[in-house]
């Protein structure tokens, strides 16, 4: 690269944190430069120091508790001319949020304003930066929307953000990132949130937009297939640290740091199945043992070079022509005159020791499905036969004997834990809820040899659930599905808002669980690999309808739908 073709350079720079009146380093001496029209990715664990470090770029960050304690930030113009942005005053510093340099953010629902109809916060960036009229920037909205492929632009300019999907929230901060003409989008983790199919079209989206404008774009991604499929350059950082950089191509086929290894290791193949995912600790602790250590040869050590279908004999869980369905609208009475078809008239069977993988774009009715069986709805009609019995016809008092025994994990662990409440607390109600055991004593040692079960210490009995990681959290709601010793074990999305490295972790537990408790599985996802990974059968759904089933070989070597092609092409 040329001298002028560098747009961002960051050079030794540190950042500190003030946590109980000491302030604590976060990221230290990372250095990186970003080449205009070039994509920069950078990858690493949660809590490795990504996003702090490029919202440190435009100082987004509250300082204090932040402090930048050296090093600095160098933006280029095309003319020539040199700012460091960290030593910008926060006057100077406008002009560049948003109109030099824009940000994607993960959480579009969150990173748009609930109270403002969407066309009204692009024209907003349009009229503060580029002093556009108001015809002037209701008509290039309606052009950014058309070039980030809104549907129906006009009517999407009018809607709030909960009134369109998640992909076109995402679309709408694309178009307010774009809508100045910046020199540099951050996009942080602008995916995470969404389904393999719009995932796929959001990248393609971006990536099109970037070569277009000449537009240069830090990536910032735990999915390790999004940036090898977007980057040209890539950043491997690890506890605040960069430990690896390259170009993508060296990255992600000659890596030479432990730790990079690791991380594209964890990742579950699509066409081909390991016993069990190795973790970043096995790689590193292997390397450190052996210096010629190969990772290809140990990976290709733990697949499993024929898969044979497994048999199952006893139904645990028979679903018969389930039918769940929504009022669409009303008329003046309240009356409702239309409804809409979440799940329409599927059947399938979960046999005793079975993990049935149910995979769909976002609503297609899995969830649904899901929250069925657990009890959680009521079915418009059909049958739910657990052990026998149809647990839709049954009386309360006997439906909560056999809610005990199905058990579910929800997508995201930062909700489903009460704040309130410790970790003991949490997973002693049920035990007092079902009467099990006779004293809190017995109940304590129960919840203690569970959290051994899953990972955590016993000590944790005492801590809250903000004093735990996402992927501790994700352990803690599976102890808490344990506690009352379940057959079948509902995991809706359980490892979607998770990095690589924690995903494997826990998918493993889920796994060493199956086999030591005999338990059953419902697993629910929208990604391929990992449905491959932990599924014994597979059954695909679209618009509330069962369209394809078999095993995951099967289908993901020989779909027969189209949809179910499409998915496993989505997948990155």
């Amino acid at each position: 690269m040329q001298q002028n073709d560098t747009i961002l350079t960051l050079k030794d720079f540190s950042l500190s944190f003030l946590s109980d009146a000491v302030y604590k380093k976060v990221v230290e001496n990372v250095s990186f430069t970003v080449n205009r029209g070039k994509i920069l990715g950078i990858v690493g664990e949660s809590g490795s120091g990504k996003t702090v470090t490029t919202l440190s770029l435009i100082k987004l960050l509250d300082y204090p508790p932040a402090r930048i304690d050296s090093g600095e930030a160098v933006f280029t113009d095309k003319n020539g001319n040199e700012t460091n942005l960290l030593d910008a005053s926060e006057k100077s510093l406008i002009n560049f949020r948003g109109h030099r340099i824009s940000c994607i953010f993960q959480t579009p629902m969150t990173s748009l304003n609930p109270s403002i109809r969407c066309g009204k916060q692009v024209t907003e960036a349009l009229r503060i930066h580029l002093h556009k009229t108001k015809e002037e920037a209701y008509n290039e909205t309606i052009e950014l929307f058309k070039e980030v492929g809104l549907p129906r632009p006009e009517h999407i300019f009018k809607s709030y953000p909960h009134e369109i999907s998640g992909g076109q929230r995402q679309r709408v901060m694309i178009a307010i990132a774009i809508a100045c003409h910046p020199d540099i989008i951050i996009a942080d983790e602008p995916t995470t949130a969404l389904d393999v199919s719009v995932q796929k079209r959001i990248i393609n989206l971006l990536k099109s937009l970037q070569q277009k404008h000449n537009i240069a774009v830090i990536m910032i991604s735990h999915n390790l297939g999004i940036i090898h499929e977007i980057a040209d350059y890539v950043v491997v950082m690890n506890k605040g640290k960069v430990v690896e950089t390259g170009t993508a191509d060296d990255i992600f086929n000659r890596p030479q740091c432990p730790y990079t290894m690791g991380l594209l290791a964890c990742r579950p193949p699509l066409h081909s199945r390991l016993r069990y995912l190795p973790t970043i600790e096995d790689i590193e602790a292997c390397s450190s043992k052996d210096k010629n250590f190969n990772v290809k040869l140990y990976i290709d050590s733990l697949t499993i070079k024929e898969i044979e279908p497994k048999k199952f004999d006893k139904p645990l869980l028979t679903v018969e022509n389930l039918i769940i369905k929504y009022p669409k609208s009303h008329n003046f009475l309240g009356k409702t005159t239309s409804y809409v078809n979440a799940v329409n008239d599927i059947t399938f069977i979960i046999h005793e020791g079975e993990t049935l993988g149910i995979l769909g774009e976002s609503g297609c009715g899995k969830s649904t499905t899901a929250n069925a069986v657990a009890g959680l709805l009521k079915p418009t009609s059909g049958k739910i036969i657990f052990k026998g019995t149809d647990i839709l016809s049954i009386k309360r008092k006997e439906k909560k004997q056999i809610c005990r025994e199905i058990q579910m994990v929800f997508q995201d662990p930062y909700s489903s834990l009460n704040p309130k409440l410790s970790v003991g607390s949490i997973l002693m109600e049920p035990l007092i809820v079902h009467n099990i055991l006779d004293t809190n004593s017995q109940r304590m040692e129960k919840i203690k040899y569970l959290l051994d079960k899953v990972g955590l210490s016993q000590s944790d009995f005492y801590k809250y659930p903000h004093e735990f990681s996402g992927g501790q959290r994700q352990r803690i709601c599976i102890a808490r599905a344990l506690t009352l010793d379940p057959k079948l074990l509902i995991c809706d999305e359980p490892v979607s808002s998770l990095d690589v490295s924690v995903q494997a972790k826990v998918l493993n537990l889920l796994q060493q669980l199956m086999n030591e408790f005999g338990l059953s599985m419902m697993f629910i996802t929208h990604d391929i690999a990992v449905v491959n990974h932990v599924s014994d059968n597979l059954i695909v759904m679209k618009d509330g309808a069962i369209i394809e089933k078999g095993t995951p070989f099967d289908i993901i070597n020989n779909p027969k739908e189209e949809y179910t092609q499409n998915l496993i092409n989505s997948a990155l």
